[in-house]
């Protein structure tokens, strides 16, 4: 019954979610305070009972009951727990209930915690939020039923995708829906702002820590994700352009913009049509990547879904909901104020600049993950558009994005001047200068899209940490310090990226026990193989010996066979230094007993994740210094009142 309990409680969490819409549009139609009051109440109560069915779908998971369907096709008594509980989000019906259950929740938080916003927009949004939730309650109960029952029961399940029996499974991808569901709650906010006629600066400040809150999230995500490919898939990369990374890239620069535009809104009254615009942008690519990934159109190891019918459902759904925003936003655009003007030389401008370059790179890659779709679609033919399209058309672009951010933070509100602003950025310019001729010194060879993006970093750096020059730093807000270390954080996930590209070595080797090889500033010997076993696979792994000046260590990569279900794959042994890793893969013996061997040596490379967990860092240290100002305004209101 446990299953059956799943699916009541998801008809009921559906029939609430229309019921919360009906009751939120007909009480502002017709001025219904009966019919609002109810609102809040029910978002809370579909959030208990979408979270009672996913919580039910994960205890079918972990007791493995093969009677589900899914569970059967997924799941194997001789999966560790680990890949139990988080094999159940592991495919594609689970990782939809997730999905709208995190929808839910958050539509239930909105109810439960927000009061600054005035309460017909609150009502327009949880409006809002509802809508979404229905079509894709609809999607689940009619297109993709996570507790349908199979009879007979098989006597064992096929087990979860190998490459996804890792860690990374129970962190990836919760915290990217949570960027995506806090993004909707962004376009939840929009939509009720455009309803009510309400875009102004209480709109703002209510809807920007949802923004913070799921940049926070999509950025650990997208971090977490790159360095789970990197070290799982053993391709030596830690970024494919793959359209799936692709998708969540999307609306991470669109949130990035909104994050921007969001607090201009919210403490200078600006940008208000910008706000509303991006909102919509940043759920649309959201929907995007669903889309992608679960509409049967990619084959990917991040794809989930194999069937068309589920895709032509989705697109159903973000035709309808971002037709329909971009509808009411034509609509009603009319109606948004222009709020506070600047000039082109204020801090505004520059954020302006940053919004347009990074609407700019969002499009690049938009159009070249799109564009082979589209062509194989209307041809036929396959067409691949890989790292050298992305890299040299979204590549100098974000180079100058590095240079605004490094002159906006140092940029005054409203106004300024030039001759003020090259003050400020004299020592940050003298760096980039001192940055430049230290790298053309030491590497006389690099490549031109290396050296920039080393030497913008240094000079990105220097201007990142300007904002808290004559501060007391102790006195200094929390969000300023969150600014400081999130564009730090890019600085250093920049310095990372071109260090990466420039000075990475790479050796593809036929190795017999006992030879050894050069790789960087390493002397790697091939020491032996052996047969190893795990809980649900064997492997052969090898063993070398790593050495550097006068320091020794063992490496000890895998080639394992997975038999539920049946799956090659290889596990990396990576050695992280200060100054780099050195990564090595084992791959298939020849005819002649040699075994393949790629090693890398990496320098520097652990900065991207080290810069991208700063600038998550860096998000959540904003979001919690706006959250404590706001709180502390409204006790003094109350004190005063």
């Amino acid at each position: 019954m446990i299953a059956e309990t799943g699916l009541a409680l998801l008809w009921l969490a559906g029939a609430l979610a229309a019921l919360q819409l009906l009751l939120g549009a007909i009480g502002l139609r017709w001025q219904r305070d009966d019919l609002i009051a109810a609102v809040r109440p029910i978002a809370v109560v579909q959030a208990v009972l979408a979270s009672l069915a996913f919580a039910l779908l994960i205890y079918l998971f972990v007791t493995v009951d093969l009677s589900v369907a899914l569970v059967a096709a997924n799941d194997h008594s001789a999966k560790p727990l680990l890949y139990k509980f988080a094999g159940s989000w592991g495919n594609h019906e689970g990782s939809m209930l997730m999905w709208v259950t995190i929808l839910a929740i958050g539509g239930g938080a909105v109810a439960l915690l927000e009061r600054r916003l005035e309460n017909r927009t609150l009502i327009a949004t949880l409006s809002a939020q509802a809508a979404i939730g229905l079509g894709f309650y609809a999607f689940l109960l009619f297109a993709s039923n996570p507790f349908a029952r199979l009879d007979p029961a098989p006597p064992e399940g096929q087990g979860l995708n190998p490459l996804l029996q890792d860690p990374g499974l129970a962190f990836h991808p919760p915290t990217l829906y949570l960027g995506y569901v806090g993004l909707s709650i962004a376009f939840s906010f929009a939509v009720g702002a455009l309803v009510t006629r309400d875009v102004g600066p209480a709109f703002a400040r209510a809807m920007r820590p949802w923004v913070l809150g799921a940049w926070v999230m999509l950025t650990l995500g997208i971090t977490a994700g790159s360095y789970w490919a990197y070290y799982e898939l053993g391709w030596g990369g830690w970024w494919f352009w793959d359209p799936v990374e692709n998708a969540s890239l999307m609306p991470w620069l669109a949130a990035t913009a909104l994050l921007h535009s969001v607090t201009v809104l919210a403490t200078r009254d600006g940008l208000r049509a910008w706000t509303v615009m991006l909102a919509v942008v940043a759920f649309s690519m959201s929907m995007v990547g669903t889309f992608l990934v679960r509409s049967g159109i990619l084959t990917s190891v991040h794809a989930f879904a194999v069937d068309p019918r589920r895709g032509s459902f989705i697109l159903a759904l973000l035709a309808i909901y971002i037709g329909g925003a971009l509808a009411l936003f034509a609509l009603r655009v009319g109606t948004v104020r222009e709020g506070s003007r600047f000039d082109a030389v204020s801090r505004e401008g520059a954020l302006i600049i940053n919004n347009l370059l990074l609407s700019a790179i969002l499009g690049i890659v938009l159009v070249g993950t799109l564009y082979p779709l589209m062509a194989e679609a209307m041809t036929g033919e396959k067409i691949s558009v890989g790292a050298p399209y992305f890299n040299s058309a979204a590549g100098p672009l974000a180079l100058i994005l590095m240079a605004a951010l490094s002159a906006g933070p140092l940029l005054r509100w409203r106004r300024d001047e030039l001759r003020s602003l090259a003050g400020r950025l004299a020592l940050p310019a003298l760096i980039t200068a001192g940055a430049l001729a230290a790298v053309i010194a030491l590497a006389p060879g690099i490549r031109i899209l290396p050296l920039l993006g080393l030497v913008f970093a240094a000079g990105l750096a220097a201007a990142s940490v300007a904002p808290l020059w004559r501060r007391n730093l102790r006195h200094a807000p929390l969000f300023v310090w969150g600014m400081v270390i999130a564009h730090l954080g890019v600085a250093v996930s920049a310095a990372g990226m071109a260090s990466e590209s420039a000075f990475t070595k790479e050796r593809l080797v036929a190795a017999r026990i006992g030879e050894s090889f050069d790789v960087g500033p390493y002397r790697v010997r091939f020491d032996a193989v052996a047969p190893v076993a795990g809980p649900n696979w064997t492997a052969v792994q090898g063993t070398l010996t790593a050495t550097r000046g006068t320091t020794s260590f063992a490496l000890q990569p895998e080639a394992r066979s997975f038999w539920a279900p049946p799956a090659q794959t290889n596990e990396s042994a990576i050695r992280t230094a200060l100054d780099g890793q050195l990564y090595v893969v084992l791959g298939n013996p020849d005819e002649t007993g040699r075994w393949q061997l790629r090693l890398w040596w990496k320098p520097m490379v652990t900065l991207i994740w080290a810069g991208g967990a700063m600038i998550a860092i860096g998000g959540a240290l904003a979001m919690l210094g706006h959250l404590l100002r706001d709180w502390r305004g409204a006790r003094r209101k109350e004190a005063w009142a």
